[in-house]
């Protein structure tokens, strides 16, 4: 997909009344602060609202706090974390979350993992450092995929 094809995707309507509107929610999960800032701001200036989490277990909290939970529409996650780890929060969303498509995106590149998280079904499997075009097409996929299987 190229950038000119994203103008495209669908808006929403960020709070009740603040008349706003974004592409979709993404919650960027990684342990570098650096890397989810600079996610955050690519993201952000295609009008998507980005949540950002440091481990996986801050983010399985930031997406059940409260009596309504959050929503998103896709997840960005890293491998290597402390707490718990990327592929342990791959199962939780999964689990808890089917619907919302997930996208890889480590420092540690491994064929056979991510061949098993694609088979797994994971939308994509991204290498740090990420180039900006291809991350924004992979979030746009994934979301365009999303909204596809609302109607299937």
């Amino acid at each position: 997909m190229n950038m000119t094809n994203t103008s495209k995707m669908p808006q929403r309507t960020a709070g009740l009344f603040s008349g706003q509107t974004y592409r979709g929610g993404v919650l960027v999960v990684d342990d570098e602060p650096d890397i989810r800032t600079i996610v955050r701001m690519t993201l952000e200036k295609l009008k998507y609202y980005v949540v950002e989490a440091a481990d996986g277990q801050q983010a399985i909290n930031l997406l059940n706090e409260g009596e309504n939970p959050m929503v998103i529409d896709v997840i960005i996650t890293d491998i290597r974390m402390p707490k718990i780890n990327g592929t342990e929060a791959i199962d939780y969303f999964q689990q808890e979350y089917p619907s919302v498509p997930l996208i890889v995106l480590t420092g540690f590149p491994d064929l056979d993992l991510a061949m098993q998280l694609i088979k797994r079904g994971v939308t994509d499997y991204l290498v740090k450092p990420v180039e900006r075009e291809r991350l924004l097409t992979a979030v746009a996929d994934a979301l365009n995929a999303r909204h596809l299987n609302w109607f299937s």
